[in-house]
């Protein structure tokens, strides 16, 4: 199903528990209902149902430093991002973070992390990109069922990982995009659906002759 562009006040009642204020710099937001009606759009349920499910929010890591090549920091610009995100998300009620072993996952969550009060969870990725991401599931559904998490990946696991929570058409990342956040909302019968909205500066315009999928976390 193809994405369907909402508006922001659509965006917060299609996420159910996420409330994200009008100054977050949250752009135009796009849809996918996974096992929804094509026709009827986003599918909103009732206050009690959405108590029990669970928000999943899930970003890849900020703009990287060019060295050291094996795990850099953010550059100026990735830390200006990491602290969008935590504009962005300040009011969203997240109450856990997961992050990978490399340092530009844990410095992207760091300044909400570190509004919140919160210990990020680390979960290693180590080659097999569908290992990781069901790990990451794992994680999440058995020690977080029913809250609002953040997830900080690569751009090569994000897509895994928003599959692995029962979302779908979620295409792959570009190496230059750093702007996208995916809220999958799944049920507690495993029904999920996905919404898709961008936040900070602008990513440029994906270039078709580059890999949009790295072999190794990038």
């Amino acid at each position: 199903m193809p994405f369907r562009r909402l508006s922001l006040a659509a965006l917060c009642l299609a996420a159910g528990t996420l409330l994200v204020p009008p100054r977050a710099g949250i752009g135009q937001a796009t849809s996918v209902a996974s096992g929804a009606d094509a026709g009827s759009g986003v599918v909103v349920q009732p206050p009690a149902a959405r108590a029990a499910a669970t928000t999943v929010i899930v970003v890849r890591h900020a703009e990287k430093a060019a060295v050291p090549g094996d795990d850099p920091p953010l550059s100026a610009a990735g830390e200006a991002r990491a602290r969008a995100l935590r504009d962005a998300l300040r009011g969203a009620g997240v109450q856990a973070a997961v992050v990978t072993q490399l340092q530009r996952t844990r410095l992207t969550a760091a300044p909400l992390a570190a509004a919140l009060g919160l210990a990020p969870e680390v979960v290693p990725v180590r080659g097999d990109v569908t290992a990781h991401a069901r790990a990451v599931a794992a994680r999440v559904l058995e020690r977080h069922a029913g809250q609002t998490v953040l997830v900080v990946g690569h751009s090569n696991t994000v897509p895994a990982i928003v599959e692995a929570l029962g979302g779908d058409g979620v295409g792959p990342i570009d190496d230059r995009s750093y702007d996208d956040l995916f809220i999958v909302v799944r049920q507690p019968d495993g029904e999920a659906h996905v919404v898709h909205a961008r936040y900070g500066s602008p990513a440029p315009a994906p270039a078709d002759d580059r890999a949009m999928t790295p072999p190794a976390p990038r």
